[in-house]
């Protein structure tokens, strides 16, 4: 395990911006697992809230429903992604897709879709979660989020691309898998040398934090990498997961098990939808890990703290045993958090 400094940059011509400015924000994605979180923090910084939806009758379902205005939105559709744009200053993009064969065609055609109504309509900026860019070969998954994040870096409209690894937080995709392999594995499990590698994980409150913080100031057209202070290889991951858990698990090395044998059996034990867990399983053969820190020169305010790991894992442990960000319990996007 080793930790990552809090590089700051002295330079006074580069101060973070402190001034908030009220705005009119569309969130796509606002009724999952970081939307449903992020709405209600953009509200109380005094942000007017479109959230974006295919049913309007679903936003009933979130403690924020009746303080946000609801924008109907299909990502597939021209005409409807241009009107649900028009009047707005900023648009905060959490559309991800795996669930399909030809998600990556569809999500770059979205992105394109939606820069291009952007453009149209004026809007200032465009804040877009995407995820960590290793060295190397990509998997599905992550050459999805980097065309996506390049058709939004090279249109018109200044982009802001956070890019983190996985998320912890109930609920996320990623999260739920770790969570379910740890409870559900033998007490001894063999785990693929290939997934020894490094992670470095961030809470969920840390990224809503950094989205919100991305509204301010002028608008950059740049990406930034984003993850907590520990880095962590992904067995050592599983054991502190285990740790806070309260869970015995002996894990050791196994050599030369094909990836995708790993991904159809961490679907089979998570029962997860198996082309999300294939792209994730995929994904953990690279480090993934922050390349630069220039987040906390330029969006982070001065002496901000970042969740610590065991913290984020104990959060999220919490969260799925009380309501959580809808009316009825916690908000998922593609993982169910449901009682094992």
């Amino acid at each position: 395990m080793s930790s990552v400094p809090a590089q700051g940059d002295p330079r006074p011509d580069r101060p973070v911006p402190t001034e908030p400015t009220a705005l009119r924000v569309l969130v796509t994605g606002s009724t999952g697992y970081v939307g449903s979180r992020l709405v209600p923090e953009l509200l109380d910084a005094g942000h007017t809230v479109l959230a974006a939806t295919r049913h309007e009758s679903s936003l009933g379902d979130y403690p924020w429903g009746d303080r946000v205005e609801a924008r109907t939105f299909d990502v597939e559709d021209d005409d409807v992604v241009r009107a649900a744009v028009r009047g707005v200053d900023a648009v905060i993009y959490l559309v991800h897709s795996m669930e399909s064969d030809d998600f990556v065609a569809k999500d770059r055609a979205a992105a394109e879709r939606m820069a291009a109504a952007c453009a149209e309509a004026g809007v200032e900026r465009i804040v877009y979660l995407s995820g960590l860019v290793p060295d190397g070969d990509l998997s599905d998954h992550l050459r999805s989020r980097l065309e996506v994040e390049q058709v939004f870096l090279d249109a018109p409209v200044p982009a802001t691309v956070l890019r983190a690894a996985m998320v912890v937080g109930s609920g996320s995709t990623s999260y739920e898998l770790l969570r379910r392999l740890s409870e559900r594995v033998p007490l001894v499990t063999p785990v693929p040398s290939w997934m020894c590698r490094k992670i470095q994980p961030v809470a969920v409150e840390d990224v809503v934090h950094l989205v919100g913080r991305a509204l301010l100031g002028e608008p950059r057209n740049r990406h930034y990498d984003i993850g907590g202070d520990e880095v962590v290889t992904y067995p050592e991951l599983l054991a502190r997961y285990a740790e806070v858990a309260g869970l015995r698990r002996v894990r050791f090395p196994v050599p030369f098990v094909p990836r995708w044998v790993v991904g159809r059996a961490c679907a089979l034990i998570s029962g997860m939808d198996r082309p999300t867990v294939t792209s994730l399983v995929e994904s953990l053969s690279h480090d993934m890990v922050c390349g630069e820190d220039a987040v906390r020169r330029d969006v982070l305010e001065p002496g901000y703290t970042f969740t610590g790991l065991t913290e984020a894992l104990e959060r999220s442990r919490a969260d799925r045993a009380q309501p959580g960000t809808s009316q009825s319990g916690d908000v998922q996007a593609a993982a169910g958090t449901d009682p094992d």
